[in-house]
């Protein structure tokens, strides 16, 4: 009909995207033969090693470094005994196909169901901690103190705005590369976005800052004890084997990512009809900037300072949690939460606007809080359905023959493949390690570089898998995957060239 407008196709949110995701790895499940591996774990309580065959008979044999051998890991006993190590290693060679679990139709729709819950289930502190603090914020926005210091702040940096992005990135990537800072980011967003779309970026470029930093951070990992140190211990070298050539990475892919985020920013901010998410601009200002007044300068009391000074004392204890006192959610959560106990005090709001900003501050980030949760589900459907062995073997056989430097190309791949499916970097070590690892002694190349390719592999696809963190993070700054794909694109292909070219070399070498 003529005059007619064709209805405008969105793409798909957060939560559509994981469900497509999770029914794809459900029909992959059907196809996929079920195995498992023999897995060696340590009894702290027996002091033995416990021995799961795939057929889930169980026995125990001494904590020894003879039993180790018996079962060729090259791990040392301590690294059991001492925690390091603290699940189940896969025995290599003990690969065994295993009957498929009957579900039917009813039984796959109930395990379609049953694990988005118990992916809320199991991410429960991580959710606790976004709820706590939206409300945290929730309060810290009604005393004005954000806005007042946002303005303070954007006045500074003024024809500066470049280092924003340098300094945002570098630390979190700092994080990233030494301690593992992952999740911990998600707290961040809500106090940069404002400072961007201030500097006249958008909140691509937020996301982009933060974000880069997380992953490729953590990808270039030197000495994070949940990927590097506990893969190292997995493979049976130190964890310094290697260093060098990880520092170096380092340095090249957050350098290379700040290149590129400065590029698209300064872009944006000259010309802000380049942006990829120009058509929520105005939506973008209004949720983040509210109705802050640009045009004149606002009221800085002693009370919003104070505030904001609490506020971001809970962020320092926070990173000194995380990295010295080994915290995780829960502990992060409590910390948040004595922050608005404290301001209860300074805040100078009354009972009923104080716990009606509370509340709606955590409403704001229900849905990010849901993200994560629904994440958490593909992975419960992989270990229901035992494939993650069957794909690791399958692709062990594969490289096995390859010539060298073929071979740790490949496997870099494959560690993609791997990464997309284990989102956890710690359990994808301990289980491919010790199958991966001798596979570096047959074709002569040094075992610090099957670390980096798994490092490499497993990090950089969280820049794009809708099962990691990067949902989660574009949730939280509204913008949609199709647009952080179109952005991310051409860097990935950088980095990938850039890691192909450190492996061949580092096999050369």
């Amino acid at each position: 009909m003529a005059g007619t407008k064709k209805k405008k196709h969105s793409f798909p949110s957060a939560y559509t995207v994981i469900v497509i995701v999770l029914i794809l790895v459900q029909a992959l499940t059907f196809f996929i033969p079920s195995g498992k591996y023999s897995t060696l774990e340590y009894d702290s309580g027996a002091d033995k090693f416990v021995i799961t065959e795939a057929s889930g008979k169980t026995k125990k044999e001494s904590a020894t470094q003879k039993t180790l051998d018996k079962y060729k890991i090259k791990i040392k006993v301590s690294k059991f005994k001492d925690g390091t190590i603290y699940r189940p290693a896969a025995i290599p060679n003990t690969y065994h196909q295993i009957k498929k679990p009957k579900r039917g139709v009813l039984g796959t729709i109930n395990q379609f169901l049953t694990s988005q819950v118990q992916g809320i289930v199991d991410s429960v502190d991580i959710i606790v901690f976004v709820l706590i603090l939206g409300g945290v914020i929730g309060i810290v926005n009604a005393t004005g103190a954000m806005d007042s210091g946002m303005m303070r702040l954007s006045e500074k940096l003024k024809g500066k705005q470049k280092w924003l992005i340098v300094i945002v990135t570098s630390l979190i990537a700092l994080g990233g590369t030494t301690f593992g800072l992952a999740e911990e980011t998600i707290a961040f967003y809500p106090i940069l976005i404002p400072i961007f779309l201030l500097a006249g970026y958008d909140t691509l470029t937020a996301v982009a800052a933060v974000y880069l930093g997380t992953a490729i951070g953590s990808m270039s990992s030197t000495i994070n004890p949940f990927s590097t140190v506990i893969a190292s211990n997995a493979a049976g070298i130190n964890f310094t084997d290697g260093l060098p050539m990880r520092v170096l990475m380092w340095c090249a892919a957050v350098g290379i990512s700040i290149i590129y985020t400065i590029h698209y920013a300064e872009k944006v901010r000259k010309d802000p009809s380049k942006s990829l998410v120009a058509d929520q601009a105005q939506e973008d200002k209004d949720r983040f900037l509210g109705n802050m007044d640009l045009s004149t300068k606002s009221d800085f009391s002693m009370r919003q300072k104070l505030s904001l000074i609490v506020f971001a004392i809970g962020f320092v204890v926070m990173i000194y949690g995380v990295q010295q006192l080994g915290w995780y959610f829960t502990e992060i959560a409590v910390v948040f939460l004595a922050v608005t106990y404290i301001l209860i005090f300074i805040a100078g709001l009354s009972e009923s606007k104080f716990v009606d900003s509370f509340v709606n501050g955590a409403r704001d980030l229900l849905g990010v809080a849901l993200t994560v949760g629904l994440a958490r589900s593909v992975g419960i459907v992989m270990e229901k359905s035992f494939v993650s062995d069957t794909i690791m073997n399958y692709f062990s056989d594969k490289i096995s023959g390859m010539n060298s430097v073929l071979f740790i190309c490949v496997l870099f791949f494959v560690y993609i493949v791997l990464g997309f499916f284990i989102q956890s970097s710690s359990g994808l070590a301990v289980l491919s390690m010790p199958i991966m690892a001798p596979l570096a002694d047959v074709v002569g190349i040094d075992r610090a570089l099957i670390i980096n390719a798994y490092n490499w592999g497993q990090g950089l696809i969280g820049l794009i898998a809708p099962t990691g963190l990067i949902l989660v993070s574009l949730s939280m700054v509204n913008v949609g995957f199709d647009k952080w794909i179109k952005f991310v694109t051409k860097l990935l292909v950088m980095i990938v060239v850039l890691i192909l070219v450190f492996l061949s070399v580092g096999v050369l070498l």
